[in-house]
């Protein structure tokens, strides 16, 4: 509920930590120091703050208004960050959306979630066009550049008699499920604020008033990209953005270099790359914290780390959308003697490792994990069965089977929810299923995840013919998931059998098609 009455508006402006508030907090807070930099362009706090203030009216004059969601379907910019805060500002819900899906996914994604706004850049445009020809909710779109410039340009940068309260949705993050539809996880603005403290706090950097350097170098339709911007702003950072459209490790050691960057988060398979990089080893890297997650990190990318950051404080990260990324953190003075942990849970997260009667697992058992504490999503958005069975016995189910040694450090064992993460993207099997099984040529399809040196995983699709006769060929599959599937979700190999190995009440046992075809 957003409220208007004076008397009522500077009492709850006095304490509120809605994420507007919290920028122009910032704002007075460093009236010289730049918040945002992208390539050649900066911007200080204060101006930040007024850019944010014009566009959330110029979305106001265009019919957004407090819960209304407003998609952003665009690569790392400035202006993508100051489109989150200008629609945060009015009280609507940032909805970010992956650049890299196909315009039937982006539909599906603006119709679940009734977006009133899209904004777009040059590169995502063509792809909104397409995935707007299905949609007739969004009433109005802005493109970063010339239009986007003249929507500020005409409007005031007065601020907003607006207070949005903490508990208000903030944004909607799609993850996907394991029924193949995309889930909207909510993430309220008290999630958010208590999860950048909450993850400062624990990883020793605190709120830094000398002012880090924060490289945002994920997209940030991921939470972590999204909690890196967020976050870095929150401590008074200059965050420097890469574009996150395509990875160049060389560019990024340029970069880190040249912007004497202190602190950065990317998947351990671009960590992976960046000490690959010729002569980085001899660069004088300003970096003091590094931070990987998202998938599981090897012992030689462990290696190369130390190796080539030897002075910084590296981590591993932990989470999932739903606790706004990071629940348990491994410190870098951890890594060796627990190898392969995700380490402890961070201050104010509550954890338990359960069976199926929520009955705590003892030491070394296996159960799952699950949650409770201030990061935590509410829910998903319009779907009321699946936050029933996420919070069945009042905490959060992660998904995740770990099992946690008497140190109280976990480990991860295996998923129940089928997901295959590929170079940190999450790529769910019955997802990837449901779009081989409308085939023609396929009669029945299995998809699990097979090791790859660059990517940790990629999906292998294990089917029967429809015609043993005429069975699909891998180039079939590939062709036939191009316009259904993001690229990074498709198979990357095929595996023809008379049968898929079921159970006596014919569930299909992937853990048999692991052994054979997972390596």
């Amino acid at each position: 509920m957003i409220s208007s009455h004076p008397d009522v508006l500077a009492a709850d402006a006095a304490g509120n930590m809605a994420l507007g508030n919290q920028l122009a907090r910032a704002a007075r807070l460093y009236p010289d120091r730049v918040a945002l930099q992208f390539d050649d362009v900066r911007r200080t706090y204060p101006e930040l703050d007024r850019r944010v203030n014009r566009l959330a009216r110029a979305l106001r004059a265009r019919g957004v208004g407090a819960g209304d969601r407003v998609a952003v379907l665009a690569t790392n910019h400035i202006e993508t960050a100051e489109a989150f805060y200008a629609a945060l500002r009015l009280g609507a819900v940032v909805v970010p959306i992956n650049f890299r899906l196909v315009p039937g996914e982006v539909t599906y994604i603006l119709r679940d979630c009734t977006a009133t706004a899209l904004v777009v850049d040059d590169l995502t445009a063509p792809l909104a066009t397409a995935a707007l020809s299905e949609v007739d909710c969004v009433r109005t779109t802005l493109r970063i550049g010339t239009e986007f410039e003249a929507a500020i340009d005409a409007e005031s940068d007065e601020d907003l008699d607006i207070v949005v309260p903490e508990p208000d949705p903030a944004f909607i993050m799609y993850t996907s499920g394991t029924t193949g539809r995309p889930k909207g996880a909510v993430l309220t603005h008290r999630n958010l604020i208590m999860a950048g403290l909450l993850q400062q706090i624990a990883g020793g950097r605190g709120l830094t008033p000398g002012g880090s350097v924060v490289l945002l170098g994920v997209p940030m339709f991921h939470i972590a990209g999204m909690g890196t911007a967020l976050g870095g702003l929150l401590g008074g950072s200059r965050v420097v953005i890469y574009s996150g459209a395509a990875f160049d490790p060389a560019a990024i050691v340029d970069l880190l270099d040249r912007e004497r960057v202190t602190s950065t988060f990317f998947v351990p398979s671009q960590w992976q790359a960046i000490c690959a990089v010729p002569g980085v080893r001899e660069r004088n890297l300003a970096l003091t914290n590094l931070t990987w997650g998202a998938a599981p990190a090897t012992p030689s990318m462990l290696q190369a780390l130390a190796d080539t950051f030897p002075d910084a404080l590296a981590a591993t990260a932990f989470g999932q959308t739903e606790t706004c990324a990071t629940v348990c953190l491994l410190r870098g003075e951890d890594a060796l003697r627990k190898r392969g942990s995700i380490g402890t849970p961070i201050p104010g997260i509550e954890v338990r490792i359960v069976d199926d009667e929520m009955c705590d697992v003892k030491p070394g058992e296996v159960g799952e994990i699950v949650y409770r504490g201030p990061v935590i999503t509410p829910g998903y958005w319009g779907n009321p069965e699946a936050t029933a069975d996420a919070f069945a016995g009042g905490w959060f189910h992660s998904g995740d089977l770990c099992r946690a040694d008497e140190d109280g450090f976990i480990w991860v064992v295996d998923r129940k929810k089928d997901m295959i993460i590929s170079g940190g993207e999450n790529i769910y099997c019955a997802e990837v299923e449901s779009v081989i099984d409308s085939h023609p040529k396929v009669a029945e399809v299995a998809v699990i995840g097979a090791r790859h040196e660059k990517w940790g995983q990629t999906p292998v699709a294990v089917v029967t013919a429809a015609d043993p006769a005429d069975p699909p060929t891998l180039e079939d599959v590939l062709e036939h998931c191009r316009e259904r599937l993001a690229s990074y979700k498709k198979p990357t190999a095929l595996v023809v059998v008379d049968a898929l190995p079921r159970t006596a009440t014919g569930k299909v046992q992937k853990f048999e098609l692991r052994k054979l075809y997972a390596g």
